[in-house]
């Protein structure tokens, strides 16, 4: 116990004050400071974003496990560490949060933030069942003027701007497929995503009740806490680890809507550690702007890589390290292939995250985009769950 209350830190008080003073836009001049939910790798990557953006600070970190927040402190030793996140949400020198827990928690904690008054940046994917992100949509709305910017990247990257460029001189033509993949290997005795458990991950150091959150109650087990991505319980396998950034991307550029079905295959065919989630799969998405949408991934050989084909009419737009578009000749016989120009700066997303703060503008990845985004996600691993194809209900906002 001694170990957490160390770690507890100092509660803020006027809460009230916080809730008004946080809801409005700053002034181009004021410095945001930000705090940190979920101290992980990912939390920390981000964190080292907002440091080298000039226009903010972080001020504070959030974790269940008191080991992370030792290792927060030799890192950022001015910032505050709590292990309970409302009292991080309390802190009245908070402005804006980052919140990068595992899936199951988002909705939780980004409910809480928005309530609290504070601008959120949510890791994806953001939502983790139908039922969370209406949850998180209805925070949403009781707080228009809050920034709300999604962690999907390259909506604030060179690529986007080359690919609406691409889209907008209408050389693609009619747009019927779209092709993505996310193929990745590892070495022997390596499983993809495995962490080892370190003896100090004890009941007395991990806020096991936290952890769990509405997920089914289980014993403490440092396993399940430390590789959650392998439980279904807290994860949506690599659909949300992967897939939601690739389709994120096409579905900003082509303004892409919720899948009309959702059809995924696959199964455990390499790493038999204990993991539930698939580390093979194919996923099919018939979109209503008729287009058929076709996700393929799996962690066993890396020859595909990561890559998307816009395949239309008149020409196709290839996205990987770099993209381009592609004519053709079929229909445009004069047509010339044209690289991507646009250079990505560093920590763009966080840094138009920032802007929008100030400015009131919506982000590069909007709440929107990113509730379409989860749906669209669910849907595949519902259809994977019950070995068929679902479907959206747009009026009942249901999967079938």
């Amino acid at each position: 116990m001694d170990s957490r209350r160390k770690f507890i830190g100092t509660m803020a008080t006027g809460l009230a004050t916080t809730l008004a003073s946080s809801s409005g836009v700053l002034g181009a001049n004021d410095r945001v400071r930000l705090g940190v939910i979920g101290a992980g790798a990912r939390g920390i990557e981000l964190a080292h974003q907002v440091a080298a953006c000039p226009s903010a600070t972080v001020a504070a970190f959030a974790d269940i496990y008191n080991q992370r927040l030792e290792d927060v402190k030799r890192l950022f030793p001015n910032a505050d560490v709590y292990l309970d996140h409302r009292r991080l949400l309390e802190d009245s020198g908070v402005d804006a949060v980052l919140i990068a827990t595992p899936q199951h928690l988002h909705a939780e904690h980004f409910v809480h933030s928005l309530e609290a008054g504070k601008h959120v940046y949510q890791e994806k994917t953001m939502a983790f069942t139908v039922e969370q992100a209406k949850s998180m949509r209805a925070a949403h709305l009781k707080s228009p003027k809050l920034t709300v910017q999604i962690g999907h990247q390259s909506c604030s990257s060179g690529q986007m701007r080359d690919a609406l460029a691409f889209l907008a001189s209408g050389h693609v033509g009619k747009i019927t497929a779209i092709h993505m993949y996310m193929y990745r290997n590892t070495p022997h005795g390596k499983p993809q995503w495995a962490r080892p458990v370190y003896p100090n991950m004890t009941r007395d150091n991990i806020v096991w009740r936290s952890f769990l959150g509405d997920a089914p109650h289980r014993e403490f087990d440092p396993h399940r806490y430390l590789n959650w991505r392998f439980f279904w319980d807290y994860s949506g396998g690599n659909i949300h680890e992967s897939m939601c950034q690739q389709l994120a991307f096409w579905y900003k550029a082509l303004n892409l809507q919720i899948p009309q079905a959702v059809t995924m295959t696959g199964g455990l065919y390499l790493w038999k550690d204990g993991r539930e989630v698939p580390d093979t799969m194919n996923v099919a998405l018939e979109q209503p702007e008729e287009m058929l949408i076709s996700w393929k991934s799996g962690f066993g050989n890396n020859q595909p890589g990561v890559a998307e084909e816009v395949l239309g009419t008149d020409g196709s737009i290839l996205r990987g390290q770099t993209i381009r578009y592609s004519p053709q000749k079929v229909n445009r016989p004069d047509g010339q292939e044209l690289p991507g120009k646009t250079v990505t700066t560093p920590a763009a997303h966080m840094q138009d995250f920032l802007d929008c703060i100030r400015s009131g503008k919506e982000p590069n990845c909007s709440f929107e985009l990113g509730y379409r985004v989860s749906i669209a996600c669910r849907m595949a691993v519902e259809s994977f769950l019950q070995r068929r194809t679902v479907r959206w209900d747009a009026q009942k906002e249901t999967i079938a």
